[in-house]
């Protein structure tokens, strides 16, 4: 893959300029400035947090999180929300870095802004219009949470909620969560199983499973937030990305798909080729202008539908850190953190700044319970629903 570098654009930062601090006091203020222009010489010495000092409880359950490792990464998952909170890999350099930025307390991801940093979201993923759908000739209301819409199931949504977890070995972790009938208005008793893995060739691999006792919509997938070049160092504009789609879904103000998806081609949504982040995500644009930059759906190529295959791949421009993203699922909803406001502390003492991670979350489409002409995400009694999503990592020089 052809590395880019493309300059940080400058009407999202801070117009600071940093100098060499003479004392430890001017150092902090620095580290700050550093940080807020996406300037990565505050190094970070990377640490998973302590799963002694993580717990609490939640709805009367214990919150734990769960640390695994193979020889070259580790990542810290708490089963509070089934939920990334770190994630170690080497750098070009061979320097251990945190990719995955989160918080250091149970307490900070209740936060209205730290709910959506790493978790499993379900059971419906993404957004669902005017939080209403007809299933059987039933209407049914569900929580609403943005913009008139249900997003990520609202508030009663997996990611609020503390799983049962097992760590089965050094590299492996199961989560399991009962969604009650009736729970945030989806019909039926839904039993998720969420297993986290960490492979020999350097992946963190999400298992997903699914069963009902009535008809419901299904759509589970991972929100974890990305930053290549380690959490709290900047903008994420400058990394390159790869995202194997000939198709997005096209949509309103309030980012729900209108119709069939159209081709990327000659757009800003052509990732086809590798290409920074920032590269164009300030042109001017409708769907850009909607979502205030990236925060979109790409229907994925696939030969055949449930085929593993590559969705996208994206550099740490700074660190040379290559993740791959591989789904099972037809599409992903590529994000590039454009609801950032640096109020966002995290693990590190850093804040994540406008434009500062991404999530590339494989799913189904959004809002496919009210497009019958989208695959479908309607789980059945007697169905196993299941799909497998690895993010893989290595690194470029």
């Amino acid at each position: 893959m052809q590395k880019l570098i493309l300059p940080v654009l400058a009407a999202t930062l801070i117009g600071l300029n940093a100098c060499q601090p003479a004392n430890k006091s001017e150092q902090k203020a620095t580290d700050s400035v550093a940080v807020a222009t996406g300037d990565t010489t505050a190094m970070i010495d990377a640490k998973l947090p302590d799963p002694a000092s993580f717990g609490g409880e939640v709805e009367g359950k214990k919150a734990q999180l769960f640390i695994l490792k193979n020889k070259d990464i580790q990542v810290a998952i708490s089963n509070y929300g089934a939920r990334i909170v770190g994630l170690l890999v080497p750098d070009k350099n061979g320097k251990m870095t945190d990719v995955a930025p989160g918080f250091s307390t149970v307490a900070e991801y209740q936060k209205p802004d730290g709910a959506f940093f790493g978790p499993v979201v379900g059971r419906f993923g993404n957004r669902i219009a005017k939080g209403k759908f007809t299933l059987d000739g039933k209407p049914y209301s569900l929580e609403l949470n943005n913009n008139g819409n249900t997003l990520h199931s609202g508030p009663s949504g997996f990611h609020n909620h503390v799983w049962d977890a097992k760590q089965v070995d050094d590299k492996t972790v199961e989560m399991t969560y009962v969604s009650k009938d009736g729970e945030g208005g989806f019909p039926g008793t839904v039993t998720t199983k969420v297993t986290f893995s960490l492979t020999d060739d350097d992946a963190l691999k999400i298992v997903y499973s699914g069963k009902t006792d009535k008809a419901t919509p299904y759509n589970p997938t991972s929100h974890g937030f990305f930053n290549l070049n380690g959490e709290g160092s900047g903008t994420v504009n400058d990394h390159v990305v790869m995202i194997n789609a000939d198709k997005y879904s096209v949509v309103d103000k309030g980012l729900i798909p209108q119709g069939e998806p159209a081709s990327v081609e000659g757009t800003p949504f052509d990732f086809r080729k590798p290409t920074a982040i920032g590269a164009r995500v300030n042109e001017k644009n409708e769907q850009l202008t909607f979502a205030g930059g990236y925060d979109h759906n790409w229907v994925l190529n696939k030969t055949k539908p449930g085929e593993m295959t590559t969705a996208a791949e994206v550099i740490g421009d700074k660190s040379g850190i290559k993740m791959q993203v591989l789904t099972t699922e037809p599409a992903m909803q590529f994000y590039g953190g454009n609801f950032f406001k640096g109020t966002d502390i995290g693990k590190y003492g850093k804040p994540t700044v406008y434009r500062g991670a991404f999530a590339m979350e494989t799913q189904h489409y959004p809002d496919s319970p009210n497009h019958p002409s989208y695959p479908t995400t309607i789980l059945k009694p007697g169905q196993t629903y299941s799909q497998t999503t690895e993010y893989r990592f290595s690194t470029v020089k």
